[in-house]
């Protein structure tokens, strides 16, 4: 068995990213692997940024202080974006892990996938597509509340959204049997191959979870806890038990 661990850098943009949140994303780096390196970046004399100066010596970050020396330029980001070029290039790293609100490292993130590493991001819902779309995967720490009327309005709106359904609808049809039924997993390899998704932005924990509350899909049960599923517009052949 293989044991080695995945290596990974975190870069932390504490002006735009909330420190309320950072246990999340240390348990979803996790799964990657162990994070060598820990940064963050700001300018520590803010005081908006005084709840990560409270977290740096509990979680072992390295801060680094950047100064506002001119308005509407955060030289915070650029800090940032050097420090992770120089480490891509000169560190053993295999995940590069950006928790940042802020779209201006998304030309970073492509260049880090253009070298073959995998990109995650965290960030709020505020956060711009583009950002949220180049990483390999993207985590909203600001996600809604589970209560029985935000879980009624969550799916109307998942239900309204043209570009998600749009999203599973191609997955399955590409991932589908000659009987119309696609395997769960590789519908979801095949989400994962082409956009930053992830099931808990929309509120639910897994793609069958998410699916069957978007209710335009049949769900089946197969061996284990393995699913399968079809479009339901697409009922050609009756199901053999």
């Amino acid at each position: 068995m293989n044991d080695i661990k995945q290596k990974i850098a975190l870069f932390i943009d504490a002006d735009n990213a909330p420190a309320n949140k950072f246990e999340e994303v240390l348990s979803e780096v996790a799964k990657y692997g162990v994070v060598t390196i820990r940064k963050a970046y700001g300018n520590w004399k803010k005081a908006s940024i005084k709840p990560w100066e409270d977290l740096l010596h509990e979680y072992a970050i390295q801060p680094i202080q950047q100064y506002d020396l001119s308005k509407g330029k955060n030289a915070s980001d650029i800090a940032l974006v050097i420090d992770a070029m120089d480490v891509m290039y000169t560190k053993d790293i295999d995940v590069m892990c950006f928790v940042s609100s802020d779209c201006d490292f998304t030309p970073m993130v492509t260049r880090a996938l253009a070298e073959g590493k995998v990109v995650l991001g965290f960030g709020e819902r505020k956060t711009p597509p583009a950002f949220v779309n180049a990483c390999s995967k993207f985590l909203f720490l600001d996600q809604e509340s589970k209560n029985s009327e935000a879980t009624k309005t969550k799916s109307k709106n998942i239900k309204s959204d043209t570009k998600l359904i749009n999203l599973l609808r191609q997955a399955i049809e590409a991932t589908e049997e000659d009987n119309g039924w696609a395997a769960l997993g590789p519908v979801g390899s095949h989400i994962s191959n082409k956009t930053s998704f992830d099931t808990r932005n929309y509120g639910y924990k897994n793609l069958s979870s998410l699916i069957k509350a978007i209710d335009l899909f049949d769900v089946k049960r197969g061996p284990g806890n393995s699913y399968s599923v079809k479009d339901i517009r697409k009922k050609k052949v009756k199901e053999q038990d």
